[in-house]
């Protein structure tokens, strides 16, 4: 746990509560996206998830489904956005993390991909389609290049979320509901008793995602956790605005991470 990009992905917990935005990259263009990152580190967003484009992204809803085939549309590669992200950390110095699926991954090479993690200052990985029982197949190359395989643990993990906390690594990304990403008038889970199970068996910190797209969800979802996840909303907003999307942006995150910071 002692490198870089462990340090950088702990720093974005350091000081209070954490808003983590998230992006599909190449949506509607890379430069759009690159100016995004910069713009959301400025209005407060303490570390990003980046979608990296994939055909069958299963976990996630129709809005980022659709995002994902507009980059794809463009003609993002995997190559152009580490060269994207590479370029925005000239600038941009909070954590930045993948999203993606295992299948990129294999057909990228492991190998390679995690060096080009390293070299392009990505600090770790969420992949929805790699369970807990088959994270050793990418965990020993990922120890290697220092990094961080973020853990999801959801609703129906249940007597799992124990084991799964104890190998976190950076932070525990928790599901508040059942299906696939997108915006919901009303969080129901329990995560309370999740985040309470987590904290049993590790400090790493939690955050939660999956439907949380008002200031006053991200509030309550703060109170109990470390921090609050939002993709759906921000991405809808990107689709709708196009290359116009980064003052919107940008004051949406302002606000999100002003209602995250008032549950401290």
């Amino acid at each position: 746990m002692n490198n870089q990009r462990h340090e950088r992905i702990a720093r974005a917990f350091a000081h209070g509560k954490a808003f983590i935005p998230f992006i599909t990259g190449g949506d509607p263009s890379l430069e759009v996206t690159k100016k995004l990152l910069i713009a959301m580190e400025e209005a407060g967003a303490d570390l990003v998830e980046i979608g990296l484009p994939f055909s069958d992204p299963i976990a996630e809803g129709e809005v980022i489904q659709e995002a994902t085939y507009r980059a794809l549309s463009a003609g993002c590669t995997t190559d152009q956005l580490f060269d994207m992200v590479k370029e925005a950390r000239e600038t941009v110095k909070i954590p930045l993390v993948f999203l993606t699926y295992v299948n990129s991954v294999f057909s990228y090479g492991k190998e390679a991909f995690m060096k080009r993690c390293v070299e392009c200052g990505v600090d770790g990985l969420i992949v929805p389609d790699l369970p807990y029982e088959e994270k050793g197949e990418i965990r020993d190359v990922c120890q290697e290049y220092g990094i961080a395989i973020i853990s999801l643990i959801a609703p129906t993990s249940k007597e799992r979320i124990k084991a799964i906390a104890q190998d976190a690594q950076g932070f525990i990304y928790v599901v508040s509901s059942l299906g696939v990403t997108g915006v919901r008038q009303e969080i129901t889970t329990n995560v309370e008793e999740m985040t309470a199970m987590v904290r049993q068996v590790t400090d790493v910190p939690c955050a939660i995602g999956f439907g949380i797209s008002r200031p006053e969800q991200a509030t309550q979802m703060a109170r109990v956790s470390d921090g609050a996840i939002v993709g759906s909303a921000i991405v809808r907003m990107v689709g709708e605005y196009k290359e116009g999307c980064i003052p919107a942006v940008a004051e949406y995150v302002k606000k999100m991470k002003e209602a995250v910071r008032a549950a401290e």
